[in-house]
């Protein structure tokens, strides 16, 4: 594998030269800065290009081009969108990157109650809290009908927490859900979820797959085209959220989209910790029938609550948790052999330590939540560990 690292640019609180030292040999980055809808300049992919090579290091891959709510509802702008997104394409090419992460969860991306949650040992992790969502939903939100969703009994448990919760936990969890994704400066209040919501008004899932082919049938032959790999994240948490389909949470989900969109540049990032969260996943056998268009891996590992979907859980270390990441690991390496042998030339997966613990001296670094120096310098020797002794001439797999 090769062993990346998020960056989230020069206001990250984590410089480059840290992921360097901690072992990266390339970096994940994105221009946060540039509207959503808009075409990334060039000048602006190559000045964040020069800023990663100062700190010694390549951007390897954007995460993420942003596809917006317009696209996602097939509402406003969304064809002017799509020709913006095809054209940061061309422009990174231009520039020598041949990698985009994105996502296709309408509203509210990934979603965490908690985002530095005290673990057993006073380290911080980010956590979702089943009850705690339910209980934003249905009495800070809400949101219309939204006690039809959820079983009576977590309605009755939601309320019951709610009416005991302090002010400041109230406030917090509205801020955490609408918190948008990491590195953007977008966040939503109570009433620009409410309008969000009222854009996919009749959207089940069946339609929200549509626009997500007829995204792909757009901008997948142009990444096919120059030779780039487009790698679409998985849903997180991946179930159902605010009345909201989501359309990437299982196998199926992926299989349908590939066939869908039958070229190489259609692609997966594999996320262990999204799709770890619904038991149901069983992550090694994922990775065997996804193999040939994984293009990124996302490496992190979350302890559920219990084994029901949807269910409480909290981004555990790296190597604890419910996923066997040396099962997961060893089907990676199995697929990069393959490929070797296959002669691809790109027959080398990158990953990066998805998240981390704050632990030791990140608890005052204050960095982006889920993106510590220490904890995931941690996660990311755990896994270096684990994949150079499975790659080990004498020792490991044959």
């Amino acid at each position: 594998m090769r062993h990346t690292w998020r960056w989230f640019g020069p206001v990250d609180k984590v410089s480059v030269q840290d992921a360097a030292q901690a072992g990266s040999q390339g970096i994940v980055s994105a221009l946060h800065h540039v509207p959503t809808g808009t075409a990334w300049p060039t000048d602006e992919i190559r000045k964040r290009q020069m800023e990663i090579e100062a700190g010694g290091l390549t951007w390897d891959i954007v995460e993420s081009i942003p596809v917006s709510e317009d696209i996602k509802s097939g509402t406003g702008d969304f064809r002017a969108h799509i020709a913006a997104w095809q054209e940061t394409l061309r422009r990174l090419h231009e520039c020598g990157i041949e990698t985009v992460c994105y996502n296709f969860m309408p509203v509210l991306d990934w979603t965490r109650t908690d985002l530095r949650w005290a673990t057993r040992h006073g380290a911080r992790a980010m956590r979702f809290d089943l009850i705690d969502f339910i209980a934003f939903d249905l009495h800070l939100l809400k949101r219309p009908d939204a006690a039809n969703d959820y079983e009576p009994a977590l309605v009755e448990k939601a309320s019951e927490r709610f009416a005991a919760m302090p002010e400041e936990k109230r406030l917090a969890i509205s801020k955490n859900v609408g918190a948008g994704l990491p590195g953007s400066a977008e966040v939503y209040s109570l009433e620009d979820l409410r309008g969000h919501l009222k854009r996919y008004a009749g959207t089940d899932a069946e339609s929200l797959r549509h626009r997500l082919i007829d995204f792909l049938s757009e901008v997948a032959p142009v990444a096919e085209s120059l030779g780039m790999r487009l790698c679409a994240h998985g849903d997180d948490p991946p179930w159902p959220l605010l009345g909201l389909p989501r359309i990437l949470s299982r196998l199926e989900d992926y299989e349908g989209m590939l066939a869908a969109v039958d070229l190489h540049a259609n692609g997966v990032t594999f996320c262990t910790g999204s799709l770890g969260a619904r038991a149901a996943n069983d992550l090694p056998a994922m990775i065997r029938k996804l193999a040939p268009r994984i293009h990124f891996l996302h490496l992190r590992n979350v302890t559920r609550d219990d084994e029901t979907t949807p269910c409480s859980f909290f981004e555990d270390e790296h190597l604890e948790g419910n996923t066997d990441m040396v099962a997961v690991i060893a089907a990676v390496l199995e697929e990069e052999r393959r490929r070797k042998a296959e002669g691809r030339a790109d027959h080398q997966i990158p990953m990066r330590p998805d998240h981390g613990q704050e632990i030791l001296d990140d608890l005052t670094r204050g960095a982006q939540p889920g993106y510590p120096a220490i904890g995931r310098l941690k996660g990311l020797a755990e896994l270096r560990g684990i994949e150079r002794a499975l790659s080990h001439a004498t020792y490991g797999m044959k």
